[in-house]
Protein backbone atom coordinates (compact mmCIF):
# COMPACT_ATOMS: atom_id res chain seq x y z
CA UNK A 1 0.00 0.00 0.00
CA UNK A 2 1.24 2.75 -1.58
CA UNK A 3 -0.91 6.10 0.06
CA UNK A 4 -1.07 6.96 3.50
CA UNK A 5 -4.89 7.48 3.61
CA UNK A 6 -5.59 3.46 2.45
CA UNK A 7 -2.46 2.97 4.55
CA UNK A 8 -3.88 4.79 7.74
CA UNK A 9 -6.82 2.70 7.12
CA UNK A 10 -5.97 -1.22 5.90
CA UNK A 11 -2.19 -1.40 7.30
CA UNK A 12 -1.70 -4.06 9.46
CA UNK A 13 -5.33 -4.92 9.27
CA UNK A 14 -6.92 -7.81 7.97
CA UNK A 15 -10.72 -9.07 8.56
CA UNK A 16 -10.43 -11.03 11.47
CA UNK A 17 -10.42 -14.91 10.38
CA UNK A 18 -13.20 -15.81 12.57
CA UNK A 19 -15.29 -13.10 13.06
CA UNK A 20 -15.22 -11.09 10.04
CA UNK A 21 -14.41 -8.41 12.52
CA UNK A 22 -13.19 -5.05 10.31
CA UNK A 23 -11.59 -3.80 13.69
CA UNK A 24 -8.82 -5.55 15.62
CA UNK A 25 -10.04 -7.42 18.76
CA UNK A 26 -8.02 -5.90 22.06
CA UNK A 27 -6.33 -9.57 23.65
CA UNK A 28 -6.98 -7.67 26.99
CA UNK A 29 -4.88 -10.76 28.44
CA UNK A 30 -1.81 -10.73 30.95
CA UNK A 31 -1.43 -14.31 29.87
CA UNK A 32 -1.62 -16.71 27.01
CA UNK A 33 -2.19 -20.52 27.66
CA UNK A 34 -0.75 -23.98 25.99
CA UNK A 35 -1.78 -27.31 25.49
CA UNK A 36 1.94 -28.75 25.25
CA UNK A 37 4.85 -28.08 27.37
CA UNK A 38 7.20 -28.63 24.49
CA UNK A 39 5.41 -24.97 23.09
CA UNK A 40 6.21 -23.47 25.77
CA UNK A 41 9.77 -24.20 25.55
CA UNK A 42 9.69 -22.54 21.72
CA UNK A 43 7.83 -19.99 22.76
CA UNK A 44 10.51 -18.54 25.66
CA UNK A 45 13.03 -18.70 23.33
CA UNK A 46 11.20 -16.78 20.96
CA UNK A 47 10.73 -19.55 18.30
CA UNK A 48 7.79 -19.63 16.77
CA UNK A 49 4.67 -17.20 17.12
CA UNK A 50 3.25 -18.41 20.36
CA UNK A 51 2.77 -15.17 22.77
CA UNK A 52 3.32 -15.84 26.98
CA UNK A 53 2.85 -12.81 28.61
CA UNK A 54 1.94 -9.14 27.77
CA UNK A 55 4.56 -7.53 29.34
CA UNK A 56 6.76 -9.34 26.79
CA UNK A 57 4.59 -9.05 23.64
CA UNK A 58 0.71 -9.10 22.98
CA UNK A 59 -1.60 -9.72 19.81
CA UNK A 60 -3.16 -5.85 19.89
CA UNK A 61 0.88 -4.40 20.15
CA UNK A 62 2.06 -6.54 17.77
CA UNK A 63 -0.65 -5.59 15.04
CA UNK A 64 0.08 -2.03 16.24
CA UNK A 65 3.81 -2.21 16.15
CA UNK A 66 3.25 -3.63 12.01
CA UNK A 67 1.24 -0.71 11.56
CA UNK A 68 3.80 1.64 12.53
CA UNK A 69 6.68 -0.03 11.28
CA UNK A 70 4.73 0.13 7.74
CA UNK A 71 4.86 4.32 8.20
CA UNK A 72 8.33 4.38 9.21
CA UNK A 73 9.37 2.25 6.28
CA UNK A 74 11.23 -0.07 9.31
CA UNK A 75 11.29 -3.39 9.60
CA UNK A 76 9.92 -3.20 13.25
CA UNK A 77 8.82 -1.42 16.09
CA UNK A 78 8.49 -1.22 19.89
CA UNK A 79 5.52 0.71 22.07
CA UNK A 80 5.45 1.69 25.12
CA UNK A 81 3.85 3.40 27.95
CA UNK A 82 4.94 6.65 27.36
CA UNK A 83 6.87 8.35 24.97
CA UNK A 84 9.89 8.98 27.60
CA UNK A 85 9.57 5.52 27.90
CA UNK A 86 10.22 4.95 24.43
CA UNK A 87 13.45 7.28 24.46
CA UNK A 88 14.82 6.14 27.77
CA UNK A 89 14.98 2.43 27.02
CA UNK A 90 15.92 3.66 23.32
CA UNK A 91 18.93 5.31 25.38
CA UNK A 92 19.68 2.21 27.61
CA UNK A 93 19.81 -0.27 24.90
CA UNK A 94 22.54 1.35 22.80
CA UNK A 95 24.86 2.62 25.72
CA UNK A 96 26.68 1.66 28.87
CA UNK A 97 29.12 3.11 31.25
CA UNK A 98 32.34 4.83 30.00
CA UNK A 99 29.66 5.86 26.54
CA UNK A 100 29.24 9.21 25.48
CA UNK A 101 26.01 10.73 23.74
CA UNK A 102 25.78 13.57 21.85
CA UNK A 103 22.69 16.05 21.32
CA UNK A 104 21.29 18.88 20.45
CA UNK A 105 20.77 21.74 22.39
CA UNK A 106 16.95 22.53 21.82
CA UNK A 107 15.56 19.27 23.41
CA UNK A 108 11.93 18.57 24.76
CA UNK A 109 12.59 19.30 28.69
CA UNK A 110 12.38 15.68 30.02
CA UNK A 111 14.80 14.32 27.63
CA UNK A 112 16.75 16.68 28.32
CA UNK A 113 17.00 15.64 31.85
CA UNK A 114 16.89 12.23 31.12
CA UNK A 115 20.62 13.24 29.56
CA UNK A 116 21.86 15.20 32.42
CA UNK A 117 20.34 13.87 35.37
CA UNK A 118 19.69 10.48 34.82
CA UNK A 119 22.59 9.25 32.04
CA UNK A 120 25.38 10.36 34.16
CA UNK A 121 24.20 8.10 37.16
CA UNK A 122 25.16 5.28 34.74
CA UNK A 123 28.64 6.74 33.44
CA UNK A 124 27.46 8.40 30.38
CA UNK A 125 28.98 11.38 29.42
CA UNK A 126 27.44 13.66 27.26
CA UNK A 127 27.74 16.90 25.20
CA UNK A 128 25.41 19.40 23.71
CA UNK A 129 25.39 21.46 20.31
CA UNK A 130 23.96 24.33 18.82
CA UNK A 131 21.32 22.75 16.66
CA UNK A 132 21.67 23.98 13.40
CA UNK A 133 25.43 23.84 13.77
CA UNK A 134 26.48 20.37 11.78
CA UNK A 135 30.11 21.49 12.62
CA UNK A 136 29.95 21.81 16.43
CA UNK A 137 28.15 18.46 16.07
CA UNK A 138 31.23 16.80 14.17
CA UNK A 139 33.69 18.59 17.24
CA UNK A 140 31.59 17.11 19.04
CA UNK A 141 31.39 13.32 18.51
CA UNK A 142 34.28 11.45 20.33
CA UNK A 143 35.57 7.67 19.87
CA UNK A 144 33.20 6.78 22.41
CA UNK A 145 30.01 8.23 21.18
CA UNK A 146 27.17 5.71 21.10
CA UNK A 147 24.50 7.68 20.57
CA UNK A 148 23.72 11.17 18.86
CA UNK A 149 20.05 12.55 19.40
CA UNK A 150 18.52 14.67 17.94
CA UNK A 151 14.40 16.73 17.28
CA UNK A 152 13.49 18.14 14.09
CA UNK A 153 11.32 19.82 14.18
CA UNK A 154 12.45 21.06 17.69
CA UNK A 155 10.15 21.38 20.67
CA UNK A 156 9.10 24.37 20.99
CA UNK A 157 11.13 26.62 18.27
CA UNK A 158 10.61 24.50 15.31
CA UNK A 159 14.61 24.48 14.48
CA UNK A 160 15.50 21.91 11.77
CA UNK A 161 18.45 19.51 11.94
CA UNK A 162 19.65 17.77 8.74
CA UNK A 163 19.10 14.64 8.98
CA UNK A 164 21.05 12.90 6.27
CA UNK A 165 24.27 14.55 7.52
CA UNK A 166 23.75 14.10 10.84
CA UNK A 167 23.00 10.40 10.10
CA UNK A 168 26.90 10.78 8.27
CA UNK A 169 28.57 12.21 11.17
CA UNK A 170 26.44 9.57 13.65
CA UNK A 171 28.08 6.53 10.93
CA UNK A 172 31.47 7.72 10.91
CA UNK A 173 32.15 7.06 14.42
CA UNK A 174 29.90 3.78 14.65
CA UNK A 175 27.09 5.82 16.96
CA UNK A 176 23.60 4.95 15.98
CA UNK A 177 21.42 8.39 15.13
CA UNK A 178 17.61 8.62 17.05
CA UNK A 179 16.07 11.22 16.02
CA UNK A 180 12.73 12.25 17.88
CA UNK A 181 10.29 12.44 15.15
CA UNK A 182 7.16 13.53 16.82
CA UNK A 183 6.69 16.95 15.70
CA UNK A 184 6.48 15.97 12.20
CA UNK A 185 4.57 12.71 12.40
CA UNK A 186 5.19 9.93 9.57
CA UNK A 187 3.21 11.60 7.29
CA UNK A 188 5.67 14.61 6.86
CA UNK A 189 8.83 13.14 7.71
CA UNK A 190 10.39 9.43 7.71
CA UNK A 191 13.60 9.95 9.51
CA UNK A 192 14.54 6.27 8.22
CA UNK A 193 14.55 6.95 4.77
CA UNK A 194 17.42 9.62 5.69
CA UNK A 195 19.63 7.56 7.62
CA UNK A 196 18.59 7.86 10.52
CA UNK A 197 18.59 4.48 12.80
CA UNK A 198 16.07 4.76 15.30
CA UNK A 199 13.09 7.19 14.82
CA UNK A 200 11.17 7.68 18.39
CA UNK A 201 7.49 9.24 18.56
CA UNK A 202 5.34 10.23 21.58
CA UNK A 203 2.59 8.57 20.39
CA UNK A 204 0.03 10.42 22.71
CA UNK A 205 0.41 13.01 20.00
CA UNK A 206 -0.03 12.91 15.96
CA UNK A 207 -0.34 9.00 15.88
CA UNK A 208 -3.34 8.57 18.60
CA UNK A 209 -4.38 12.23 17.72
CA UNK A 210 -7.58 12.19 20.12
CA UNK A 211 -5.78 13.15 23.41
CA UNK A 212 -6.76 9.59 25.11
CA UNK A 213 -3.93 8.01 25.15
CA UNK A 214 -0.24 8.12 26.67
CA UNK A 215 2.19 6.16 24.76
CA UNK A 216 5.64 6.10 22.79
CA UNK A 217 7.43 4.00 19.98
CA UNK A 218 10.77 3.69 18.47
CA UNK A 219 11.23 2.04 15.05
CA UNK A 220 14.18 0.65 13.14
CA UNK A 221 15.50 -2.24 11.71
CA UNK A 222 14.81 -5.20 13.17
CA UNK A 223 18.13 -5.62 15.19
CA UNK A 224 18.16 -2.27 16.19
CA UNK A 225 14.70 -2.63 17.50
CA UNK A 226 15.69 -6.38 18.59
CA UNK A 227 17.34 -5.00 21.38
CA UNK A 228 15.43 -2.27 22.54
CA UNK A 229 12.62 -4.91 22.89
CA UNK A 230 14.79 -7.46 24.94
CA UNK A 231 15.55 -3.63 26.92
CA UNK A 232 12.04 -3.02 27.26
CA UNK A 233 10.99 -6.81 28.12
CA UNK A 234 13.27 -6.01 31.11
CA UNK A 235 12.35 -2.57 32.40
CA UNK A 236 8.77 -3.73 31.63
CA UNK A 237 7.41 -0.32 29.80
CA UNK A 238 5.63 -2.20 26.93
CA UNK A 239 2.26 -0.67 26.29
CA UNK A 240 -1.33 -1.88 27.01
CA UNK A 241 -3.51 -3.65 24.31
CA UNK A 242 -6.47 -1.61 24.94
CA UNK A 243 -4.08 2.13 24.47
CA UNK A 244 -2.78 0.26 21.57
CA UNK A 245 -6.71 -0.08 20.30
CA UNK A 246 -7.55 3.51 20.83
CA UNK A 247 -3.93 4.17 18.67
CA UNK A 248 -4.69 2.01 15.82
CA UNK A 249 -8.48 3.54 15.84
CA UNK A 250 -6.72 7.06 15.79
CA UNK A 251 -4.25 6.17 13.05
CA UNK A 252 -7.13 5.89 10.70
CA UNK A 253 -7.67 9.30 10.41
CA UNK A 254 -4.07 10.28 10.86
CA UNK A 255 -3.17 10.80 7.49
CA UNK A 256 -6.37 13.11 6.90
CA UNK A 257 -5.89 15.14 10.59
CA UNK A 258 -1.97 15.85 9.61
CA UNK A 259 -2.71 17.47 6.24
CA UNK A 260 -5.80 19.61 7.77
CA UNK A 261 -2.89 20.50 10.58
CA UNK A 262 -0.62 21.32 7.90
CA UNK A 263 -2.94 23.81 5.89
CA UNK A 264 -3.98 25.49 9.25
CA UNK A 265 -0.92 25.96 10.92
CA UNK A 266 0.51 27.59 7.42
CA UNK A 267 -2.60 30.07 7.33
CA UNK A 268 -2.30 30.53 11.23
CA UNK A 269 1.61 30.95 10.99
CA UNK A 270 1.30 34.06 7.91
CA UNK A 271 -1.55 35.76 10.09
CA UNK A 272 0.63 36.00 12.98
CA UNK A 273 3.57 37.08 11.04
CA UNK A 274 1.70 39.39 9.90
CA UNK A 275 0.51 40.85 13.49
CA UNK A 276 1.54 44.03 14.92
CA UNK A 277 1.92 42.43 18.33
CA UNK A 278 3.79 39.40 17.18
CA UNK A 279 7.54 39.90 17.48
CA UNK A 280 8.91 36.49 15.73
CA UNK A 281 7.02 33.57 14.34
CA UNK A 282 9.18 29.90 14.51
CA UNK A 283 7.11 27.77 11.51
CA UNK A 284 8.98 26.03 8.90
CA UNK A 285 6.39 26.75 5.93
CA UNK A 286 7.10 30.41 6.28
CA UNK A 287 9.70 31.29 3.77
CA UNK A 288 11.45 33.63 6.55
CA UNK A 289 11.87 30.50 8.51
CA UNK A 290 15.96 30.54 8.12
CA UNK A 291 15.45 26.65 7.36
CA UNK A 292 12.56 26.39 4.93
CA UNK A 293 14.85 24.75 2.25
CA UNK A 294 15.53 22.16 4.14
CA UNK A 295 12.69 21.99 5.46
CA UNK A 296 11.19 21.50 1.66
CA UNK A 297 14.03 19.06 0.76
CA UNK A 298 13.10 16.66 4.20
CA UNK A 299 9.55 17.32 4.58
CA UNK A 300 6.39 16.19 2.72
CA UNK A 301 4.51 18.71 5.24
CA UNK A 302 5.64 21.58 7.66
CA UNK A 303 3.03 20.13 10.67
CA UNK A 304 0.89 21.60 12.82
CA UNK A 305 3.14 22.79 15.42
CA UNK A 306 4.20 26.20 15.32
CA UNK A 307 5.60 28.81 18.35
CA UNK A 308 5.45 32.77 18.22
CA UNK A 309 6.85 35.21 20.44
CA UNK A 310 4.85 38.69 21.24
CA UNK A 311 5.96 41.93 21.67
CA UNK A 312 5.20 41.88 25.38
CA UNK A 313 5.73 40.52 28.58
CA UNK A 314 5.35 36.84 30.23
CA UNK A 315 2.32 38.37 31.94
CA UNK A 316 0.88 39.69 28.76
CA UNK A 317 1.72 36.19 27.04
CA UNK A 318 -0.14 34.61 30.01
CA UNK A 319 -3.12 37.10 29.81
CA UNK A 320 -3.06 35.62 25.89
CA UNK A 321 -3.43 32.32 26.75
CA UNK A 322 -5.98 32.88 29.11
CA UNK A 323 -8.15 34.90 26.61
CA UNK A 324 -8.50 32.46 23.64
CA UNK A 325 -11.94 30.46 23.31
CA UNK A 326 -11.16 28.06 20.36
CA UNK A 327 -8.08 27.92 21.55
CA UNK A 328 -6.87 25.39 24.81
CA UNK A 329 -4.38 26.70 27.56
CA UNK A 330 -3.28 23.29 28.16
CA UNK A 331 -0.22 20.71 27.61
CA UNK A 332 0.82 18.06 24.84
CA UNK A 333 -0.06 18.09 21.29
CA UNK A 334 -0.96 16.81 18.21
CA UNK A 335 -4.31 16.19 18.95
CA UNK A 336 -7.92 17.51 16.94
CA UNK A 337 -7.98 20.50 19.43
CA UNK A 338 -5.74 23.51 19.43
CA UNK A 339 -3.90 24.01 22.54
CA UNK A 340 -1.28 26.87 23.38
CA UNK A 341 0.83 27.08 26.21
CA UNK A 342 4.43 29.01 27.02
CA UNK A 343 7.02 26.47 27.34
CA UNK A 344 9.03 28.48 30.01
CA UNK A 345 6.19 28.16 32.50
CA UNK A 346 5.27 24.11 31.42
CA UNK A 347 7.20 22.03 29.18
CA UNK A 348 10.52 23.80 29.74
CA UNK A 349 9.97 24.58 33.36
CA UNK A 350 12.79 22.51 34.55
CA UNK A 351 15.24 24.45 32.90
CA UNK A 352 17.08 27.47 34.15
CA UNK A 353 15.94 30.83 32.30
CA UNK A 354 19.68 30.75 30.99
CA UNK A 355 19.16 27.29 29.59
CA UNK A 356 15.73 29.02 28.06
CA UNK A 357 17.23 31.88 26.50
CA UNK A 358 20.77 29.90 25.60
CA UNK A 359 17.57 27.63 23.36
CA UNK A 360 15.48 31.00 22.07
CA UNK A 361 12.72 30.00 24.55
CA UNK A 362 11.98 33.59 25.90
CA UNK A 363 8.95 34.19 28.85
CA UNK A 364 7.06 35.50 26.09
CA UNK A 365 7.17 32.33 24.20
CA UNK A 366 3.92 30.70 22.93
CA UNK A 367 3.39 27.32 21.54
CA UNK A 368 0.35 26.67 19.63
CA UNK A 369 -0.54 22.68 18.42
CA UNK A 370 -2.86 23.60 16.10
CA UNK A 371 -6.23 21.04 15.47
CA UNK A 372 -8.79 20.41 12.93
CA UNK A 373 -11.35 23.39 13.73
CA UNK A 374 -12.09 25.37 11.23
CA UNK A 375 -8.84 27.59 10.40
CA UNK A 376 -11.15 31.21 10.39
CA UNK A 377 -12.22 30.50 13.59
CA UNK A 378 -8.68 29.65 14.62
CA UNK A 379 -7.52 33.51 13.55
CA UNK A 380 -10.40 35.08 14.77
CA UNK A 381 -9.32 33.84 18.21
CA UNK A 382 -5.79 34.66 17.96
CA UNK A 383 -6.92 38.04 16.30
CA UNK A 384 -9.22 38.83 19.50
CA UNK A 385 -6.72 37.11 22.12
CA UNK A 386 -3.48 39.53 20.90
CA UNK A 387 -5.79 42.88 20.67
CA UNK A 388 -6.35 42.20 24.58
CA UNK A 389 -2.98 42.30 25.30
Amino acid sequence: MDGDSTRSVHEAEPIDEKTGSVTVPIYQSSTFGFKKASEVVRAVRGQGKSYVYSRWSNPTVAILEAKLASFEDAEDSAFFASGMAAISTAFLAFVEEGSHVLAIRDLYGESYRLIHEFLPLFGVKSTLVETESLTQMKKGLRKNTKVVYVESPTNPTLKLVDIRRAAKLAHSVNAMLLVDNTFASPINQKPLQLGADITLHSATKYLNGHADVIAGVAAGSAKAIGRVKHVRRILGGTLDPHAAWLILRGMKTMSLRVRAQNQSAQRLAEFLSKNKRVMRVNYPGLRTHPQHGLAGRQMKGFGGMLSFEINGTKRQAMRLTESLRTATLAGSLGGVETLVAQPATLSHAQMSPEDRLRTGISDSLIRVSVGIEDVEDLIRDFEQGLSKI
